[in-house]
């Protein structure tokens, strides 16, 4: 949408972002992977505000080379210590690769199709500042709610039970000032 082109810059957008950030809120975007320099600089302008990339920042391609591209600009946000990362929204039928001509997929193969945006995100960001996302109703294009999580639980495997802890529950926690208790 061109009209959204260059949003995230306009001085009347960040004067809002502002007012979250003096508040002490933080502030969710969902942007595709091209918007991913604006968001940038958004962090970089407004050091104090805790922003939260949702859908791993959208990949509109899932061929080689966009992913290359789209982990090129991950990497780069995720240089900012005050962004942290939603990991989900893959299952969404509006980028190529998943969707309509996938419906219905169980964990396994939404694993192996998503391992690679999920893993780059935790590497770029650490578990401290990634956080496993529900977006339903949108992903149950790719498959159900219990696939999307068990697709999770298959891509974590291999994190120890203090990175587990934090991408299932403690980093959206803290970020969204959440009392665990105890």
């Amino acid at each position: 949408n061109p009209e959204m082109k260059g949003l995230m810059t306009r001085p009347a957008f960040r004067e809002g972002a502002g007012v979250l950030a003096s508040m002490g809120l933080s502030l969710d975007v969902w942007c595709f992977h091209r918007q991913l320099p604006e968001l940038t600089q958004l962090a970089d302008s407004l050091p104090d505000l805790a922003i939260v990339l949702d859908h791993v920042g959208t990949p509109e391609d899932r061929s080689d080379e966009p992913r290359a591209e789209w982990a090129a600009l991950i990497r780069e946000l995720a240089r900012r210590p005050n962004v942290a990362v939603k990991l989900g929204g893959l299952g969404m039928d509006i980028t190529s690769g998943i969707g309509t001509n996938l419906r219905g997929q169980g964990s396994d193969v939404l694993a192996k199709l998503w391992r690679p945006y999920i893993e780059t995100c935790i590497a770029e960001f650490g578990a401290e500042r990634a956080m496993f996302e529900s977006n339903f109703p949108p992903d149950n294009d790719a498959g159900s709610y219990g696939a999307t999580w068990n697709a999770f639980k298959r891509i974590a495997a291999g994190c120890s039970e203090d990175e587990g802890d934090a991408l299932f529950r403690r980093t959206a926690a803290r970020f969204y000032q959440i009392d665990l208790g105890g």
